[in-house]
């Protein structure tokens, strides 16, 4: 099931709408049906799958049908053709996170002869990698068509450790408008390049600043970070440049949002920038707006969906992870969450991505014990 799904070149900018239809064919094969959401110009999909008796006190597996691109990378196989080396399966979205959705496919046929008294759900989504924007319809979906469930599992890599938090994801762009001019004559014109580079660099002291403002030590880092990803302006050395473009991000931890840290860069904006650069010219500008926002996720401790994986993987205490998921907007939206999958973050992303075939058999035991739990459930619990 994992090579097939590997097979599926689901870049973010591409369509993944191949992939769904496996998927749906699949899970119609085993007469279970699916529910396709999507996207405004209908060239992406999510789905949604309910296995077992429609009721409440279902489990949810949540995962995302698409990957990062492998372009610059030095792969040592064709990424998107599934290569076994010493124990480790390689491929693009090996381990982020195919490796999830090959197991819960490849187990539809166990749960379907588990006598299910509460449903297992597949929810899977697409554009996670550029901001989880899939996942709100999804999500949105389930909420009004499903009886609500007990519990989501979000099967990020996380090698099968019980993850219950993460930090938030906020990107941004930052506009600086100037005025253009012969370079020979700075001090007529505006360089929105360099005004955009004090831009940068401020953000890079508010980051050294909140640093002291620290989550538990299970965040790996357990401070806010700032990162300016890309900039870009101009068009000659010999040309005061009229516009440049920043486009950063923060990942925040709890204590610290990121209205906070966009409204610290337009108060410098504000206070230092804009009165220098519009005293040479009126017409000059900075502006930042928000363009993605992946809420952090931080599980409360009593939370069930974290007291089921733990029981079931024998772990005492859950961790966090150092990415974003969709983890977040199931608990804002009244679904206790946990984040739980095989495969390393730290193959996440990286060339000759893998996931060890260890991993999968973990994952698989875990499933399994879920449509155990799921057959064994007294519905009754579930309706007070």
């Amino acid at each position: 099931m994992l090579c097939r799904l590997v097979a599926f070149d689901t870049t973010s900018h591409l369509s993944n709408l191949a992939l769904i239809d496996f998927v749906a064919d699949h899970l119609a094969g085993h007469e279970v049906g699916a529910t396709r959401i999507e996207n405004d110009d209908a060239t992406k999909a999510s789905l949604l799958a309910v296995i077992g008796p429609r009721v409440a006190g279902g489990i949810v597996l949540s995962g995302h049908t698409d990957v990062v691109p492998v372009a610059g990378q030095d792969w040592i196989s064709d990424p998107f053709t599934l290569t076994e080396a010493e124990g480790r399966l390689h491929g693009r979205g090996a381990a982020d996170m195919k490796g999830f959705l090959a197991t819960a496919l490849a187990l539809v046929p166990e749960f379907l002869d588990a006598d299910l008294k509460v449903p297992i759900i597949l929810a899977f989504s697409y554009d996670e990698e550029v901001g989880c924007l899939g996942a709100d319809a999804l999500i949105r979906r389930l909420v009004a068509d499903v009886p609500a469930p007990h519990a989501a599992v979000v099967g990020e890599p996380s090698s099968m450790a019980v993850a219950a938090a993460h930090r938030g994801i906020d990107n941004f762009v930052t506009t600086v408008k100037g005025r253009p001019g012969h370079a020979s004559a700075t001090h007529k014109g505006v360089s929105a390049v360099a005004y955009a580079a004090e831009c940068v660099a401020f953000l890079n002291r508010l980051e050294t600043e909140l640093r002291a403002v620290t989550a538990s030590d299970d965040f790996d880092p357990p401070f806010t970070t700032i990162n300016a990803g890309r900039i870009a302006g101009g068009s000659a050395t010999n040309v005061i440049a009229p516009e440049c473009r920043i486009d950063w991000e923060c990942r925040t931890v709890p204590g610290v949002t990121a209205d906070v840290v966009a409204g610290r860069l337009n108060a410098f904006v504000t206070e230092q920038l804009l009165p220098r650069m519009q005293d040479i010219a009126p017409e000059a500008d900075v502006t930042t707006t928000a363009v993605v926002s992946v809420p952090g996720f931080s599980a409360p401790p009593d939370s069930r969906a974290t007291a089921l994986a733990l029981s079931l993987t024998g772990q005492n205490h859950p961790t966090t992870v150092p990415f974003g998921s969709e983890a977040g907007m199931f608990e804002n939206a009244g679904i206790p969450t946990v984040i739980c999958g095989p495969g390393s973050p730290d193959q996440a992303h990286r060339a000759n991505e893998y996931v060890t075939a260890a991993d999968l058999e973990a994952c698989a035991a875990f499933m399994r014990g879920l449509a155990r739990w799921a057959a064994a459930r007294d519905t009754s619990a579930d309706r007070d």
